[in-house]
């Protein structure tokens, strides 16, 4: 297992959804620890975060209402350690910018939970799934570190 790495960027198609979610876990789990941004291919700023994200993340105290999306050009520092991609489109993207730097590229497929469609408690299952799995993802690839009377 990989320590920790000083800076990690999650990426997506839109950066409303998934990217975002995963980030918010990141540095809830993480706290300063580690830098920790998200970004698109495609995001539409106008949009903000997509309701059924930030209500889903609300549930573990993450606040994803003033999140801004962004594309790869949009960040402030292209300098990460690791970049996740969490669609095929953003991993095509993800690995373009390791052709210019020294950075891991990880490929974490993720599902759609904007494709499911039904109920309000139906839709708020498929992004708490989500949300598990990526949680479940993060800490097996950044394992907290324990210290002592911690």
């Amino acid at each position: 297992m990989a320590g920790l790495p000083g800076a990690i960027l999650f990426a997506c198609n839109l950066n409303r959804v998934r990217s975002p979610m995963a980030a918010g876990l990141m540095r809830r789990l993480f706290g300063a620890g580690v830098f920790v941004d998200s970004c698109g291919l495609r995001p539409d700023p106008a949009l903000g975060p997509d309701p059924f994200a930030v209500a889903a993340m609300d549930e573990v105290g993450v606040d994803l209402t003033c999140h801004h999306a962004k594309t790869f050009d949009d960040l402030e520092d292209g300098s990460f350690d690791v970049v996740i991609s969490l669609t095929p489109e953003a991993h095509h993207r993800a690995l373009e910018l390791a052709r210019r730097r020294a950075v891991d590229i990880l490929y974490w497929p993720t599902p759609d939970p904007t494709w499911v469609s039904g109920s309000r408690e139906v839709v708020m299952e498929a992004y708490r799934d989500l949300r598990a799995r990526m949680e479940t993802r993060i800490l097996q690839r950044f394992p907290q570190v324990k210290t002592f009377g911690g």
